[in-house]
Order: structure tokens, then C-alpha cells, then sequence
């Protein structure tokens, strides 16, 4: 065996090593960041989204399952508001109207940013139509 098979070889092993071993790093970084995310909890974003109350008919108030729990957290606002009496004290009276003042606003943030989806979404829908229209007077013109 000459010195140059020789060295030829030992490059080669060399090579491999190196590529095997960068394959192990790539596996074991992406093992060990999927588990490190899983086990971080995901922070709650504060965001309120809207509870929309089905209408209720004669046909579903017979059937309609009773409110759970779960769903009356997830409201912003609750029904025994209403029928919360006034605090006395004037501190407490105007906490209590900035709490009111605070969900009001966040309230109407969220009827702003659904009207303004509901109006993209009513343009995506005459973009695509015209969209289609163009497409069938293509194909129309090719047939």
C-alpha cells in the first residue's frame, strides 16, 4: 500500500467522521429545542375574543345544554353585572366605572377589528369573483 492510499484513506474516514458527527449535533439541537418548548408553558396573550350567544328558538331552547363553567370565564362580561348594586363608597364607585370604562373600550377595540375583517373579507370575496370571472372568460376565449 502506497502513502497516498494510505492518506487517501484517513482523509476519507475524516470526512465521514465529520459528517456523521455535524448529523448527531443537527439531531440532538432539535430534539433538545423541541422538548425545552414543550416544556415552557406558552404565555397567555390578553386578548378578549367574543362570545356570540346562539339564537335561541323554540326548537334549541328544548335542547340547549346548560352553561358550563368553562364558558362563562371565557365572557367579558357577565350577566350578574347588571344586577350588581352600586358601592357606597365613591373610591370604590369610581374603580368600579373604570373597570366598566376599560372593558367598554376593549369591547369596542374588538367591534373595530371585526368590522374591519368583515370588510376585507367582503373584498377578498369581489377580488376572487372577479378573479373567477376572468378566468372562465379565459377559458371561454381558449375553447
Amino acid at each position: 500500500m502506497s502513502v497516498e492510499q494510505r492518506d487517501s484513506s484517513k482523509l476519507l474516514m475524516g470526512i465521514i467522521g465529520a459528517l456523521v458527527t455535524v448529523v448527531i449535533l443537527v439531531f440532538a439541537y432539535q430534539w433538545f429545542s423541541a422538548s425545552s418548548s414543550q416544556e415552557t408553558p406558552e404565555q397567555e396573550v390578553a386578548t378578549v375574543t367574543p362570545v356570540q350567544e346562539p339564537i335561541e328558538t323554540k326548537a334549541t331552547a328544548k335542547t340547549a345544554p346548560a352553561e358550563t363553567e368553562a364558558n362563562r370565564a371565557k365572557r367579558l362580561v357577565q350577566d350578574d353585572l347588571i344586577k350588581a348594586p352600586v358601592p357606597e363608597n365613591p373610591a370604590l364607585a369610581k374603580e368600579e366605572i373604570s373597570r366598566l370604562e376599560d372593558i367598554q373600550s376593549q369591547l369596542d377595540e374588538q367591534k373595530a377589528t371585526l368590522d374591519a375583517q368583515h370588510k376585507d373579507a367582503d373584498e377578498l370575496i369581489k377580488l376572487k369573483e372577479e378573479q373567477i370571472k376572468l378566468l372562465e372568460a379565459q377559458l371561454a376565449e381558449k375553447s
